[in-house]
């Protein structure tokens, strides 16, 4: 069984940090792309970045320049640091992955962790 397990997040005010790791673990073979994904409230779910194995990355317009993704191949992890918050990136933040197992291929989910930002 594969699994995603998120650490991070929590309430910081407008203008400060949060940091968000993933780690993949199970009978993994490979993984390709990682992203993080959120779901405000009343929204739907929504792609925050990807980033490939070889670490090309792609980012919404609304967090540019402002959240950096990258990765730990070696670790199976992915994170997200995200700087100068804004109310409007209150969320529950998703890791994804795409994972090849003793399974087959296949997209997992991480279980969600909460990120709240106070104006």
């Amino acid at each position: 069984q594969v699994q995603l397990v998120e650490s991070g997040g929590g309430l910081v005010q407008a203008g400060g940090s949060l940091s968000l790791s993933c780690a993949a673990s199970g009978r993994i073979i490979s993984i390709n792309d990682m992203g993080w994904y959120r779901q405000g409230p009343g929204k739907q779910r929504e792609l925050v970045a990807t980033i490939t194995r070889r670490s090309s990355t792609n980012y919404a317009d609304s967090v540019k320049g402002r959240f950096t993704i990258s990765r730990d191949n070696a670790k199976n992890t992915v994170y997200l640091q995200m700087n100068s918050l804004k109310p409007e990136d209150t969320a529950v933040y998703y890791c994804n992955a795409n994972i090849a197992s003793v399974y087959g291929w296949a997209d997992y989910w991480g279980q969600g962790t909460q990120v709240t930002v106070s104006s």
